[in-house]
């Protein structure tokens, strides 16, 4: 995988996230049941695929599978109450388990581009796990939020400076400043 399939997919997966979460329903507490085992199943069989996978290549596979385990049970959580507060976790999941993934892809790498791809892929959990906090308090959130993407933004536009040397990372570092309001 290269490094820009790296950052499309985790671009991606962040525009997913900031969508909103469809209304829930309850459901029967049957199916809520069902659902749960449902998701234990699947979460077993996902992780035993990964073992004819070696390398990061596996690890990044059983970082999908948990990570595809923690949403669904935040989706079947939030779909059995219908509670604003599960449907926060469930934005929460979500962003902890994409950075978890993008994270795990970024050991493919090495040197300043494995440093731009953690920073990128925790730029995009801090603005996902903006979005749900703007989700949960509106009005106090979104100064907060804004000041967290902004810092995120700031911090991947300093770790790709890294890579050059004199004059040219000393103006990278003054453009990156003067862009997201640093001193």
């Amino acid at each position: 995988m290269t490094p820009s399939f790296n950052l499309k997919s985790s671009l991606f997966i962040a525009a997913l996230l900031a969508l909103p979460v469809a209304q829930a329903t309850t459901m029967a507490k049957s199916d809520y049941k069902a659902a749960k085992e449902r998701i234990s199943s699947e979460y077993k069989a996902d992780k035993t695929a990964c073992n004819s996978l070696s390398a990061n290549a596996k690890d990044v596979c059983v970082q999908e599978a948990k990570g595809k385990e923690k949403v669904a049970k935040a989706e079947l959580e939030y779909s059995y109450t219908g509670k604003a507060g599960d449907q926060n976790k469930l934005l929460k999941a979500k962003a902890h388990s994409t950075y978890a993934i993008a994270k795990e892809k970024c050991d493919d790498l090495a040197g300043n581009g494995k440093d731009v791809c953690v920073k990128e892929a925790k730029a995009t959990e801090v603005r996902a796990l903006a979005d749900a906090k703007m989700g949960k308090e509106i009005s106090a959130a979104k100064t907060e939020a804004a000041g967290d993407k902004n810092d995120a933004d700031y911090k991947v536009a300093t770790e790709k400076c890294d890579a050059l040397a004199g004059d040219a990372k000393a103006s990278c570092v003054a453009a990156a400043k003067a862009k997201f309001g640093k001193s």
